[in-house]
């Protein structure tokens, strides 16, 4: 062998030159799903980040209580007043929908009942306060209809049990164009593409159940 060696130096660097690339293989190896976790763990912190940040708040319900009889078709029917905070940095607009998924009975839902849409929303305004007519709304604020066919909120009035409302915050990266009045659906195709990120507040109400 140590003749063999001798008289065939090639072979000595061809075996070091062999042990230097399973060296450096099994380092990138050990190497890889190190950067791989840290790359999952970085998107995971963004997503929950994006996902914890914005918030939705009433001073008048909380988070799944029963909304007061006074924001329902049962008494006065004046929109709540709201406020939210965590608004991205680069948000170019918000918007905002409230919808009730569980018309007409929530035992047997059929429909999404659309209450409430604005669209527009400037993303240094952090609310809006109660009762807000159409002309004091905050400035570049566009109105969608609902599904009373018209502009503005229209509050809670369920035929039968305790129904779901869905105030939902949107952040968008564009202002959008005039859509003339859009259905929610109209304005949910428009926001395709455009929605950073996104929050909800739940009311409950029945008739009868007055707060």
């Amino acid at each position: 062998m140590k003749h063999y060696r001798e008289n065939n130096p090639g072979s000595a660097g061809c075996i070091y030159l062999f042990h230097l690339v399973v060296a450096l293989f099994t380092i990138t190896l050990f190497f890889i799903p190190i950067q791989t976790s840290r790359a999952e763990t970085s998107t995971s912190q963004i997503k929950e980040e994006n996902i914890m940040t914005l918030t939705l708040t009433s001073p008048s319900f909380s988070h799944n209580d029963m909304i007061p009889s006074k924001y329902t078709c049962d008494n006065q029917d004046i929109s709540p007043a709201l406020s939210w905070s965590g608004v991205p940095d680069h948000t170019k607009s918000l918007v905002l929908i409230v919808d009730d998924p569980d018309a007409p009975d929530p035992a047997a839902p059929k429909m999404t009942w659309v209450h409430w849409v604005l669209y527009n929303i400037p993303p240094e305004v952090n609310g809006l306060p109660e009762n807000v007519p159409a002309n004091e709304l905050p400035a570049g604020t566009l109105q969608g209809i609902n599904d009373w066919k018209r502009t503005g909120y229209g509050g809670p009035c369920p035929p039968i049990g305790i129904h779901r409302y869905f105030h939902k915050l949107y952040a968008l990266d564009t202002v959008l164009p005039d859509l003339k009045h859009p259905t929610k659906s109209a304005l949910e195709k428009a926001m395709q593409g455009h929605i950073i990120m996104q929050t909800e507040l739940i009311g409950r109400y029945q008739r009868g159940h007055h707060k």
